[in-house]
């Protein structure tokens, strides 16, 4: 593969894995005027945001066999022509219940670019690149949080909240298009792949039961959730509590974004005189040691606005190192089955992380501590897992950074 074409594959890749945060981030600033029109509050309009984190979790488990079914872009296409359609409902909505409903139908439709992208970095590239290949799509997903919540910021002021959803679903358009007609079908269909609800199960829990899988799944799972938290009680911390407008809040968002980007590119050299496992457990040790100062600070109000920015900036650096790390380690083991694997991964994660969301959500107290408890609960967490998962790894499935070999140690 020429390096032109390989960087084209992850852009392309990166493009579809944008979907969802695009979903997530762009329309954000637009909550007190959402809770305006719907006549409502910006805690129920939350809600329509852990509707999504609830339908992109669920979608997961239903894009994974089918990927494996169909090949990969099929089941892409549908997946995208739903997120199209719900998109357009959205922006017709005439109450929140409306509006979570059919945030809950994007997101099934948004996930089967996830899922395709997570599962086509398996297919496309060797196992040896899979941590640096998910550590770009992240330099591209994280373009994400920099754009999405100040172009919907201004967006939102200028035409109302409804436009958001016109551009996500034109976004939604031309990545179908380029899909059609740039993105190779990495996967042959396999006829042979059961659609039943028992082989489906079989195939499910034969992924599960793989201790590097559910080791570095569930952690990851935990982890990357108290990013959930920090984006669902965002709009509530920074313009309710703190005050901020919409676009501020955009720009806000925007610059604690930079922590996520810089440090998965930061990862890209370590990997260079480091093994994955070796760089996922002291990020993990970082990610709980400001996840526990952020809350013990909020508990005895030591932050105001920039004392809480800078805490939330170092738990999302501590995030860049592992996330494409715990991923790249969770898929390493399979090849056949890399799309139920990348799907129930993705449901691990994002079943976790609306869990964490609805959290916040449900425990709003017009300040941070929701989602500073939530982080630093997460984060203890995942690193328990880790730390009691690998005694059960007896034979790690690694990559010799040297070596374009997979090897058993």
């Amino acid at each position: 593969m020429t390096k032109q074409r390989y960087f084209f594959l992850i852009l392309l890749l990166g493009t579809l894995s944008t979907l969802g945060p695009f979903s997530i981030d762009m329309y954000l600033p637009g909550f007190p005027a959402i809770a305006k029109d719907l006549n409502t509050t910006t805690a129920d309009v939350s809600l329509s945001l852990s509707s999504f984190f609830v339908g992109i979790s669920a979608g997961q488990l239903l894009y994974g066999p089918l990927l494996d079914r169909f090949g990969r872009k099929k089941p892409l296409y549908v997946g995208l022509l739903l997120y199209i359609v719900a998109s357009i409902g959205c922006l017709l909505a005439k109450t929140i219940d409306d509006l979570i409903i059919l945030r809950f139908i994007q997101a099934i439709g948004s996930c089967a670019a996830s899922v395709a992208s997570m599962a086509m970095v398996r297919d496309l590239f060797p196992v040896k690149d899979n941590a640096k290949v998910f550590a770009l799509l992240l330099l591209v997903v994280g373009a994400s949080p920099m754009i999405a919540p100040t172009v919907g910021g201004y967006v939102t002021a200028a035409f109302g909240w409804q436009s958001v959803f016109i551009i996500l679903a034109a976004i939604a358009v031309l990545i179908l298009l380029a899909v059609i007609i740039s993105l190779p079908e990495s996967y042959k269909p396999d006829p042979t792949f059961s659609l039943k609800p028992k082989p489906i199960i079989k195939n499910f829990i034969s992924v599960l039961i793989e201790p590097q899988f559910y080791t570095y799944a569930i952690a990851g799972a935990f982890a990357f959730s108290g990013l959930f938290a920090y984006v669902s009680g965002s709009p509530l911390v920074f313009m309710d509590v703190f005050h901020v407008d919409g676009k501020v809040y955009g720009w806000i968002f925007a610059i604690l974004s930079i922590g996520f980007i810089g440090s998965s590119q930061v990862n890209n050299l370590l990997l260079k005189k480091f093994q994955s496992e070796e760089i996922v457990p002291v990020a993990m040790i970082a990610q709980v040691t400001f996840g526990v100062l952020f809350f013990i600070g909020t508990s005895f109000g030591w932050f105001e606005l920039y004392g809480t920015i800078v805490m939330i900036f170092l738990f999302l650096c501590c995030l860049g190192l592992t996330n494409p790390n715990a991923a790249a380690l969770s898929l390493a083991p399979f090849s056949k089955n890399a799309g139920t694997a990348s799907s129930l991964m993705g449901a691990m994660q994002l079943g976790i992380g609306a869990l964490a969301s609805v959290g916040v959500s449900m425990f709003s107290s017009h300040s941070a501590m929701p989602m500073a408890a939530i982080i630093a609960a997460t984060s203890t967490i995942a690193l328990l897992v880790l730390l009691t998962g690998r005694k059960f790894i007896k034979q790690p499935v690694t990559v010799d950074p040297t070596l374009d070999v997979l090897f058993v140690h």
